[in-house]
This record gives C-alpha cells, sequence and structure tokens, in this order.
C-alpha cells in the first residue's frame, strides 16, 4: 500500500546550551492512509508518550534545543534501528512499524491490512529519516559550538505492563547502555540525582529494564563528547494512565523539580567537561 502524509516529521526548536532533548514518542498524527486500517482501539494511539513536551517545557528556559515527533509511533518508531533489529534479543517488544499494542493486541483490523516491506521503506524515509537527520545535525552542531553534546532522550510509559516487565516499574529508570552512552560518572551523578527525588516519593534505577533505545545507543558517543541519556519514566507520575489520558497538573507539578534538577546535572557535567 501507498503510504503518504500531509505533516512535517517534527517540530525542532533550536536552544543555547549544549543539551538537546528528543521526544521520540509523543507523536499522536496517523495518516488517514493508516488509520482507516486500524481498529477502534488503536486509533485512540494508547501507546503514546503523552505530554511529555508539556511537562519538560521548563527546558528552553535552560537553554535546551528540542526535537519533537508529530506521528505516532503506530506509524513508525522512531527509537528503532532502521532494519527492524531488535534492541533487546530474547524479550518481548514492539517493531520498528508495530502490529501490535503494549497490551499484546491486535491494531490492524485483519491480517491482510498490515504494512508490507514496501510501505515500511515509504514510512521511514517519509518520517524516520528526517528526524534522525535533524537529531545528527544538532547533536554535530552543539558538538561543534561548545565542545561537548548532551542528548536527553524523554519517555513515559504505563507503570504496569505485563507484556514488558513484571510488577509495578521504578518511577525514574534511566539508561545509559549499561554505561555505554554517556560517560559512567554522569550516570552515577544523574542516578545520585535521581534518588533525591526519593523524598517526593519517587523510585529510581539505573540500566534497570530499560537501558535505553536505539536513540540513546546510536547517538551516545562518550569518547567523542557525546553524552546520551534515555529517562523512561511511569505515566502515574504526572497524568491519568487510562483514557481520556488526561494532563494531571497536581502531579505534574511535583515531579518537574526533579526533571529539573536532573537536566541542570546534564548541564553541570557539561560544564565541568568544557573547564578541563
Amino acid at each position: 500500500m501507498l503510504f503518504t502524509t500531509d505533516r512535517v516529521a517534527f517540530e525542532f526548536h533550536q536552544g543555547t546550551a549544549p543539551l538537546l532533548l528528543s521526544f521520540p514518542h509523543v507523536g499522536t498524527y496517523v495518516p488517514p492512509c493508516v488509520a482507516e486500517r486500524l481498529n477502534d482501539e488503536a486509533r485512540h494511539v494508547p501507546d503514546t508518550d503523552w505530554h511529555l513536551p508539556r511537562l519538560y517545557a521548563f527546558a528552553k528556559a535552560l537553554g535546551a534545543s528540542t526535537l519533537v515527533a508529530t506521528h505516532s509511533r503506530y506509524v513508525v518508531d522512531l527509537n528503532r534501528p532502521p532494519d527492524g533489529a531488535s534492541l533487546y534479543p530474547g524479550q518481548n517488544v514492539t517493531g520498528l512499524c508495530p502490529v501490535d499494542s503494549f497490551d499484546d493486541t491486535p491494531l490492524y483490523r485483519s491480517p491482510e491490512l498490515l504494512p508490507d516491506a514496501a510501505e515500511i521503506d515509504q514510512r521511514r524515509a517519509a518520517i524516520w529519516q528526517p528526524y534522525h537527520d535533524q537529531l545528527r545535525a544538532e547533536l554535530d552542531r552543539i558538538k561543534a559550538q561548545h565542545g561537548v553534546a548532551l542528548l536527553w532522550d524523554a519517555h513515559s510509559i504505563r507503570s504496569v505492563l505485563p507484556r514488558f516487565f513484571e510488577g509495578t516499574l521504578p518511577d525514574l529508570n534511566l539508561g545509559t547502555n549499561l554505561g555505554a552512552s554517556c560517560a559512567p560518572a554522569l550516570g552515577e551523578r544523574l542516578l545520585h540525582t535521581a534518588q533525591q527525588a526519593a523524598e517526593d516519593g519517587y523510585t529510581s534505577v539505573l540500566n534497570g529494564r530499560f537501558t535505553g533505545g536505539y536513540i540513546t545507543r546510536h547517538y551516545g558517543q562518550p569518547a567523542s563528547q557525546v553524552h546520551a541519556v534515555q529517562l523512561e519514566m511511569t505515566q502515574s507520575s504526572y497524568m491519568q494512565e487510562a483514557l481520556p489520558f488526561d494532563y494531571l497538573p497536581e502531579r505534574a507539578d511535583k515531579v518537574q523539580p526533579h526533571l529539573e534538577k536532573l537536566l541542570n546535572t546534564m548541564l553541570e557535567f557539561a560544564a565541568s567537561t568544557q573547564q578541563r
């Protein structure tokens, strides 16, 4: 089937600090050529990382650049390798162009409506590639200007998802590809900062169930002074996890200061690197 879209792949804001925030899973747009084939549940795009640009709105005041996806991950997942290879071999995962939900239910009304190889190529060219081209260009610009580039890949997820993990997920899940995507010292500083949020009831972990997706793993090159970190946080920390997926300001206002401390920890690390 022919894939077409009338929306740009991303919205971009260029900042002044050596920090880029990537939001690959916040998009909700599904072009008609895909939406007409999805079932009723899938049209609600429940596996979206809802409201994260609003939650991180303070980041622009810190001077951060932001890259915000527009299309749903059901169209193409920007945090998967372009060849669709599994990031967690042996574990249950969703693909580059998902065909099932986080609840392990079909997205499409019937098997014959699934995207074929040609359509997957078209989706990748129209949405995945432009997003990653912009991500790469901005990291290169930041590195050239500041001598160091920081990438914060922002995600959120339902706190209980039996398909992917047992029990309840910690609130703040930091991922550094087991220490390979950023300087180990930065990962430890971030964990220390996250652990301080325990005073407000938030739990945290470094490289637990989520160690970072394609973006973190691909772009993090600490030997070249490009440091990438993923934060997968529980949606219960700031929003309603079920329909209608409302933003809950009282909860969000409580967790936002801790997110700001984490980003400031990133910037403090960059400053210490630049002073060497």
